[in-house]
């Protein structure tokens, strides 16, 4: 499964980078291949200054070794060994009015000291991060996400979308960090789903991510603004860095596993503000956006 998982992923890389580049135009991925001195390594490619996204990565890695002790207590186990690669990306578009989509597809798995496997499971997701709310596009993101999870269960959206407004919930702001998609995590075989179903499901999600987002990259990535529209995207990118930083597993689990510190914080916009006791002017788009992030809804 973990070769399997892993053959997926760098052809699904392959396939978002070079459509990135297309709707793009102007910019190319540049791609750094590197190793951690434990056991495995990755593949990074990242995109900036571009016509369209200012700056994204979309990056592969698998690695193995020694679960460290932090993990360990994390997990609840003692002296294991473990495996784990996925594919994560982030792209910060220039325009405000195209918003920032996050997604990521990984496979785990952990081996007692013989070798054996005693633990594994599947994980991932993709949301939305808009700065100006278009309801039309937080439709179609979902509507995408929904037609993924139908094709294997219908009781999959409604749960993996509910987890998302959960999971990515900004506690100390009371706020959602954009307005969702799925997330999904421990996805074990059980008497009813095999590990082959769960790996089916998971590549569905990874394969509709393109259909997800380009469509509404394209509507907008060509909508006028001014800099107090671009004031607003780096003030509510701010609190993209902060859910990066205090509350993302993915980003505590690769500093914790002595991840590649410039992979893993690759998700981090390249301009961003704290303006002090900020709000929105009553009645205006940006208190529209805070609203619905504040009361996440149910889009599909």
């Amino acid at each position: 499964m973990k070769d399997k998982f892993y053959t997926y992923i760098q052809k699904l890389q392959d396939t978002i980078t070079s459509k990135l580049e297309e709707v793009d135009g102007k910019a190319k991925f540049q791609q750094d291949l590197w190793e951690r001195p434990e056991g495995g390594g990755g593949r990074t490619r990242v995109i900036e200054n571009g016509q369209v996204f200012e700056k994204g990565g979309v990056n592969i890695s698998a690695v193995h070794g020694a679960l460290p002790q932090s993990m360990q207590q994390y997990f609840g186990v003692k002296d294991a060994d473990f495996f784990a690669c996925g594919l994560s990306l982030v792209i910060h578009p220039k325009n405000p009015m195209v918003p920032t989509v996050h997604a990521n597809w990984r496979y785990f798995e952990m081996y007692d000291k013989d070798g054996a496997i005693v633990d594994q499971w599947f994980g991932g997701g993709q949301d939305l991060t808009p700065y100006f709310l278009f309801e039309e596009d937080a439709i179609h993101f979902h509507a995408i996400c929904k037609k993924a999870c139908d094709a294997h269960n219908p009781n999959f959206y409604p749960h993996y979308k509910k987890r998302c407004d959960e999971y990515f919930w900004n506690a100390h702001r009371n706020e959602a960090r954009g307005v969702g998609g799925l997330f999904f995590d421990y996805c074990k075989a059980t008497e009813e789903i095999s590990m082959q179903n769960w790996y089916s499901f998971v590549t569905e999600v990874g394969d509709s991510f393109l259909e997800a987002y380009v469509p509404i990259v394209e509507k907008r990535k060509k909508l006028e603004y001014n800099q107090k529209h671009r004031d607003w995207q780096e003030i509510r990118r701010g609190r993209y860095v902060e859910f990066n930083l205090v509350h993302d597993k993915g980003t505590l689990f690769g500093l914790r596993t002595n991840g590649r510190i410039e992979s893993i914080l690759m998700s981090l916009p390249p301009h961003v503000q704290w303006k002090y006791d900020h709000h929105p002017a009553p009645g205006s788009e940006e208190e529209e956006l805070i609203e619905v992030l504040q009361n996440p809804k149910e889009w599909v």
